[in-house]
């Protein structure tokens, strides 16, 4: 089956929630100039009514962690305090920096052991939206709620704080009585499946809130999906919004989503573009339970002594990031063969350069395999000279849709067996390829050093979907 417009990820939750909430976080400064985000265990309620709280991992006892707001070009210094029970590490998701800060324990960095803190400090060249979270056992520690939002404004022509919001999405799996179900966290069906599914959504960690909007005057709502492997289906029709950017990267021009529902898959972001109207409701629906869901409704105020509309419909311009293109006539082409999970073709798996019998599945947890390799093998994937173009051919012979994301870089997807999607090809760090599906991307390896390559559904890249390339100085 291809991914497309038509087919899509079905919800297994039943009815779901969210909320909407400004962010309002905040984190101390260091008198080095450093933000300190310490990484430690809280208490937050997740769910409605008189639910308990949930005993949560998070960045400052807050999920989502503080939201760090720069502007483009800005230096970026953060010094990460671990008083979590297990080691753990930063990575910055969809920024284009440099290699020793990308945080990927086991790769650019060691992980940061419990007690002990790491200095991140960084450039940040890119304006758009982006996010931040826990990248050592990402399984347990992002379902746990380590992630935060990292917004790159570009220059004073940008949207202001007033019309430019934030809402980090996330799917939480609560037990009966409305807590973090943290009893199910490691199962291997949700490894060999599709991942692990809540059943329940908030906005911004908080649940079925509304939000006011000014009548006639534009905003812009930056949406991260920071689930472990939920694909959000949302559909944007009821709030007659445009999209302004994919990932980050803003799109040459406002564009009209030409089908629905948007698919927003595990660690994708969409900047949507929305102008409310006076006395017409708005409301986000989320339709992957086979019926729509109504779950973030705004409040539309017209101001008595508001500005005529025709001039408050006037908005920012786009800010496009320098980007480089792709050279395809001197392009290397690789294949990237998917293979392994439940229902799939398993196949002939190595790990840490053993073949794995049928035994070796549930003790090493190794269910997955990219060219036939499960997880981090010695050799790259692929080593090529600074500023090659890549094109990359992945192939998904396996039953389950996956979310593949490439660090340090961002990526145009040429082509999807089966689907039209991408119409206009816009810059991605993230894509999702369906069951049985291929997917053409293209790149320019410009950012030297060792990049990973993985599934975020966070389950598979455990189970094996990880893998790395390097980029020659």
């Amino acid at each position: 089956m291809s991914f497309n417009r038509r087919t899509f990820l079905k919800s297994s939750a039943g009815s779901l929630g969210l909320a909407l909430l400004p962010t309002s976080f905040k984190a101390s400064v260091a008198s080095d100039g450093f933000l300190e985000i310490v990484a430690g265990p809280s208490q937050q309620k997740l769910y409605s009514g008189d639910a308990p709280d949930s005993d949560l991992w998070s960045y400052n006892e807050s999920t989502p962690g503080p939201e760090i707001r720069v502007k483009r070009g800005d230096r970026v210094k953060v010094r990460l305090v671990n008083k979590l029970e297990e080691a753990t590490s930063i990575h910055w998701h969809g920024i284009r920096i440099a290699n020793d800060m990308d945080g990927v324990s086991g790769l650019t960095q060691k992980a940061v052991e419990p007690g002990a803190t790491f200095e991140y400090d960084f450039i940040v060249p890119d304006a758009g939206t982006y996010w931040y979270h826990a990248h050592n056992k990402s399984w347990n520690q992002v379902s746990r709620g380590l992630y935060g939002a990292l917004i790159v404004e570009g220059d004073t022509s940008d949207f202001d704080t007033e019309h430019d919001r934030t809402l980090v999405l996330d799917d939480w799996r609560l037990d009966q009585s409305g807590k973090f179900d943290s009893a199910s966290l490691g199962s291997l069906m949700d490894w060999s499946h599709g991942g692990r599914l809540g059943n329940w959504l908030t906005v911004n960690g908080k649940s079925q809130p509304s939000y006011a909007l000014n009548a006639h005057e534009p905003y812009r709502l930056r949406l991260i999906n920071t689930s472990n492997a939920r694909v959000l289906e949302l559909d944007t029709k009821q709030l007659g919004a445009k999209i302004l950017a994919y990932d980050g990267q803003s799109l040459p021009a406002v564009t009209e989503l030409s089908y629905q529902p948007l698919l927003l898959g595990p660690a994708q972001r969409v900047d949507l573009l929305v102008v409310p109207k006076p006395g017409v409701p708005m409301q986000l629906d989320e339709v992957s339970g086979g019926q729509a869901f109504s779950f973030a409704s705004f409040e539309i105020v017209e101001k008595s002594d508001s500005t005529p509309p025709v001039a408050a419909l006037t908005m920012p311009a786009l800010i496009l990031n320098d980007l480089p293109e792709p050279d395809f006539e001197n392009a290397r082409m690789f294949t990237l063969d998917m293979t392994g999970g439940a229902m799939g073709r398993m196949g002939d798996i190595t790990y840490k350069g053993k073949k794995l019998e049928r035994a070796d599945f549930r003790s090493t947890r190794q269910v997955w395999a990219f060219n036939g390799v499960a997880n981090l093998a010695d050799a790259p994937f692929f080593s090529v000279q600074r500023n090659d173009t890549i094109i990359l051919d992945t192939v998904n012979n396996t039953a389950f849709l996956h979310a593949m994301h490439i660090h340090g870089h961002h990526f145009r997807v040429l082509e999807r067996s089966g689907s039209d999607l991408d119409e206009g090809k816009p810059w991605r760090d993230t894509f999702l390829i369906g069951p049985q599906q291929t997917t053409k991307i293209a790149f320019v390896a410009d950012n030297p050093g060792k990049w990973l390559l993985h599934c975020h559904m966070l389950e598979h890249a455990a189970a094996g979907m990880n893998t790395w390339f390097e980029v020659m100085a």
